[in-house]
């Protein structure tokens, strides 16, 4: 079975730049009809351009922490391009805080950002792919949709000064895990993507401020190096497609064998 997603309707966010940014094009060049979405709408431009009314691509730009704004993407999305099929939920920001500092307010600022928004919009989505197949046959019992998060493998590691960021992906990993058990009965599968050290837009905040930290990161990677952006869409691309038909609540990691040593101080990003 091909991993074809050939007319598939998907909703990608974070996708002004990093990874959310090369998982739509990469979906968009499969032949999917892709929203990007991002609160940052200039970038969105600056990247891909005033899209043509009949191309296969839509700009989305709003704070996703605002249930309007979730509302209103998904409304966007259904105007232009009729269906959802699947949900990329690309969207996260990294921070490092002080675990120790009783007013550091990390933890709440991350999961206000990065898991909320996810939730509510999954919600939305998957109400919206079930009310889609209420108008298929009875006979017809081919899935639904398919619902993807970026996760991290600091859910699974220790890391004091990633320890809002760490606890937000853990939340984010419950999150998968719960939806695909609550939504697997209306055939729709919700998967997450555990990354190591990808250059996203975060990592490169990071190594702007920190010169030694790619290196601190790649000698605690058996593969020795950083990941590209690119290689998680093939990732996402399975996830999405219907040759990961049987797949559902699984945390799928993607980190070039960082999990697989025991280091403490191993950064975690």
């Amino acid at each position: 079975m091909s991993f074809s997603i050939s007319g598939k309707t998907a909703i990608v966010t974070g996708a002004s730049s990093g990874i959310g940014l090369a998982i739509g094009k990469k979906f968009a060049a499969a032949g999917a009809n892709v929203m990007f979405a991002d609160m940052d709408e200039a970038a969105l431009i600056d990247q891909l351009g005033e899209p043509e009314e009949d191309s296969n691509l839509r700009l989305f730009g709003g704070d996703l922490r605002e249930k309007l704004t979730i509302a209103n993407l998904l409304s966007a999305t259904l105007d232009a391009f009729d269906e959802v099929d699947i949900l990329v939920n690309g969207a996260r920001r990294v921070v490092q805080s002080d675990p120790l500092n009783a007013e550091d307010d990390t933890v709440n600022e991350l999961l206000t950002q990065n898991v909320m928004p996810t939730l509510r919009l999954s919600q939305q989505v998957a109400r919206r792919m079930i009310k889609q197949g209420e108008s298929r046959s009875e006979e017809d019992e081919s899935p639904l949709g398919s619902i993807i998060n970026l996760s991290s493998i600091a859910a699974r590691r220790t890391h004091p000064e990633l320890m809002g960021y760490a606890i937000a992906t853990a939340a984010m990993d419950q999150m998968t895990r719960s939806l695909a058990v609550a939504l697997a009965p209306k055939r729709i599968r919700v998967n997450s993507i555990a990354i190591g050290s990808v250059m996203s837009a975060s990592m490169k905040e990071i190594l702007k401020e920190n010169r030694g930290y790619r290196k601190d990161v790649e000698d605690h990677t058996p593969l020795g190096r950083v990941a590209s952006p690119t290689e998680l869409t093939d990732a996402a691309q399975f996830l999405a497609s219907d040759a990961a038909g049987f797949m559902t609540g699984q945390i799928m990691t993607l980190d070039g064998g960082r999990t697989l040593l025991d280091s403490v101080t191993a950064p975690v990003h």
